[in-house]
């Protein structure tokens, strides 16, 4: 099966560093809708969110925005594996195999993660964290690299199978004391979902919310059409867009190599491990992204990366994921497709 080559109207949009474009669109600002916006920074990164809708006054902004400050500190404080005291840094620090009781939104967090291990076959895996230490991305940020023994050795304890999620207990347990979690590459998606849905709660049914480059959105922007979202250029150091996708009710999710990685004698090593290999992925792939219903989905299922343009192609359009894929060519070039799901979203190449 063959990539769907891009075309001039069905474009990807996804966005990973995404950008919120604020003026892509024909329509006409419709002046009886008013907006408002609001930030922050949690998880690492900055958030933001714009709310468009007839009764947005300046009360519901505030408490909408406390509501979304305290949802995404909820998920920061119970899944980061900066916080020693954090549920994840606990679990990870628990060194026997019986079964550790953890909170309903982390429990969740893992059930996910194992259906995404599934859909991806093994290529999103929470167990990789031990490998992602070893290469330097870890807490402690400092690269370097790993040699081949003390790879082999990690293998032993990499692998979504290792871990046993009980819903009806509330526990996960793991069959190695050693196993250890990181739930960076999905935490920040369900958080995304968990802001979306304080805002619903409110009673908002128009809005973007955007953490890090997770985006999720519902309804319309204040000109009245859908949400503009742009899918960056891959290119380290630079935020151009590349595509533009209209987005409403629906999450979006970028993994890319370009953001962050180290170089060492001429060679760079990504963030993006292989779980199979322990190594930084090195398969031309430089970008995958993903639109779901949700955006923890839409996150775990940017690690389509890990398996390259031919095999992450194929399994996304087996499962009917819309994912957009960009591979950088050996002369440097990029070639974008993307799966018939990604093309039925409808989207246009992003002109300035």
């Amino acid at each position: 099966m063959h990539p769907l080559p891009l075309r001039r109207r069905t474009l990807l949009q996804g966005l990973g560093a995404a950008t919120v474009l604020s003026a892509c669109g024909g329509a006409s600002i419709v002046s009886s809708v008013p907006s408002a916006r609001f930030e922050g920074f949690s998880m690492g990164s900055a958030w933001r969110v714009s709310l468009a809708g007839r009764q947005l006054t300046e009360a519901l902004r505030r408490t909408a925005e406390d509501a979304v400050a305290a949802a995404l500190a909820a998920v920061d404080s119970a899944m980061s594996t900066h916080k020693p005291q954090s549920e994840l840094s606990r679990f990870n620090a628990h060194a026997g195999t019986t079964p550790f009781a953890l909170s309903r939104d982390t429990l969740q967090v893992f059930a996910l993660a194992q259906q995404a291990s599934a859909a991806t076959q093994g290529a999103f895996d929470v167990t990789v964290a031990p490998a992602v230490d070893a290469w330097g991305f870890g807490p402690a940020r400092t690269p370097r690299l790993p040699g081949d023994s003390e790879r082999r050795a990690l293998e032993r304890n990499v692998g979504w199978h290792l871990l046993q999620v009980d819903a009806d207990s509330g526990t996960v347990a793991k069959q190695r004391a050693q196993v250890r979690a990181d739930l960076s590459g999905i935490a920040k998606g369900y958080a995304v979902d968990r802001a979306a849905q304080a805002l619903e709660a409110l009673g908002i049914a128009h809005y973007l919310v955007d953490a890090g480059g997770e985006v999720r959105t519902r309804g319309l922007n204040a000109r009245g059409t859908p949400w503009q979202i742009a899918i960056e250029q891959p290119e380290a150091g630079a935020r151009r867009p590349r595509y533009v996708l209209p987005l409403s009710g629906l999450a979006v999710a970028t993994s890319g190599d370009y953001r962050n990685f180290f170089e060492r004698d001429g060679q760079r090593y990504s963030h993006e491990i292989d779980p199979a290999t322990g190594r930084p992925i090195a398969n031309r792939l430089t970008s995958v992204s993903v639109a779901a219903s949700r955006g923890a989905w839409a996150d775990a299922l940017g690690k389509l990366i890990v398996l390259g343009p031919e095999r992450g192609y194929a399994l996304a359009v087996e499962q009917r994921i819309a994912a957009y894929f960009i591979v950088r060519e050996a002369d440097g070039r990029l070639h974008d497709f993307m799966t018939p799901a990604f093309a039925a979203l409808g989207g246009r190449p992003y002109r300035a």
